[in-house]
């Protein structure tokens, strides 16, 4: 890759930022966008992050990083790896993920940007993969906050 590739997606609800954030950071709420699977953290800069849930019978964690910032309701930034895809667990091999939250009246929008995808290996799959997961979180967020 020449360039440094970021996905950058923005969705805005009709929920107010307290029910978005907590979809984003409650794992009953994600399973229910995030392809089936469970966040979870303790929320504090430094902790780990893992998305896991049950294939077979069998926990698995599909994804796993580290809390880099937060501010309640507003920005949480964390680092991200598939254990799972073959690649090296090795920190340049992860990419950083920033979800930031503005709302006006019952609206909120969701800013996702992820990357750099240029300096990871498999770099040109793993943007393609991030683009459509991103769509597909996204869009199951919106469903859900909206209905509840």
């Amino acid at each position: 890759m020449t360039k440094e590739p970021l996905v950058k997606k923005m969705i805005t609800v009709q929920a107010s930022r307290t029910k978005v954030w907590e979809a984003l950071t409650r794992p009953e709420l994600t399973r229910k966008y995030m392809f089936g699977s469970d966040v979870v953290s303790d929320w504090r800069v430094g902790s780990p992050i893992i998305w896991k849930g049950v294939v077979d019978g069998n926990e698995r964690v599909f994804v796993k990083g580290e809390v880099k910032s937060i501010e309640h309701e507003r920005l949480l930034e964390y680092t991200v790896f598939a254990p799972n895809s073959g690649i090296e667990d090795m920190p340049s091999n992860y990419t950083t993920v920033r979800c930031e939250l503005s709302s006006s009246e019952n609206h909120t929008t969701i800013t996702i940007t992820q990357g750099d995808f240029s300096t990871i290996a498999g770099g040109e799959k793993r943007y393609a993969d991030t683009l459509g997961g991103w769509d597909f979180a996204l869009n199951g967020l919106k469903r859900l906050v909206e209905s509840e």
